[in-house]
């Protein structure tokens, strides 16, 4: 049994600042691996000597990484705002062209493009479709068709302002279906509305 007070865990070091990387550079092997008794996970429990960890703080070598590792870390991060804010103006600048179709054609292809979809995960029979649901299909079919402008979205990732950018993209996608079909307006306010 190992005492709580002379050892620290690998999250423990990366609470007092560390990085992976200066863990395994300036660390390297832990003083005790094992499995964790109380937990189901595989993954081995690494264990380090607290004096051993303070001793390496008071290095000049643990001073002169860590102020390189906080310099990367705010250059990715202006990296990271400087991208999504590229692509959020992207996203305003880009004209959203929606098809236009004659009324029962769109009406056809959004009743073809749901009963695909229904046959992809097969469920309970629920009868026929519900008031308004035809309006619903009309306009997640078009939001389909309009996913190519998805690809405006490359190279954001979840802290980077992913979700800001496809929450603009999504209303911009509905403000363009609303205008090009005003009787789907009110659907796609109710959207817009709903995911905010």
């Amino acid at each position: 049994m190992t005492d709580r007070t002379t050892y620290v865990s690998l999250a423990g070091v990366r609470g007092r600042g560390w990085t992976d990387a200066m863990v395994r550079d300036l660390l390297g092997t832990p003083d005790v691996q094992g499995r964790d008794p109380r937990r189901w996970s595989l993954a081995p429990v690494r264990l380090y000597l607290l004096a051993r960890v303070e001793t390496v703080e008071r290095t000049p070598e643990f001073t002169e990484t860590a102020t390189l590792c906080r310099a990367r870390a705010s250059a990715a991060g202006v990296h990271a705002e400087r991208r999504r804010a590229a692509v959020l103006t992207a996203i305003r600048a880009e004209p959203i062209e929606v098809p236009l179709l004659p009324g029962p054609e769109l009406e056809r292809r959004a009743a073809r493009h749901r009963h695909l979809l229904e046959a992809r995960s097969p469920g309970p029979d629920r009868g026929g479709p519900p008031a308004g649901a035809l309006v619903r299909w009309q306009v997640s079919y078009l939001r389909h068709a309009l996913s190519r402008y998805e690809s405006l979205l490359d190279g954001l990732y979840g802290e980077t302002g992913r979700g800001e950018a496809e929450r603009l993209l999504r209303r911009r996608t509905y403000e363009a279906i609303a205008a090009a079909y005003p009787s789907l307006g009110a659907e796609c306010r109710r959207r817009i509305a709903v995911e905010r």
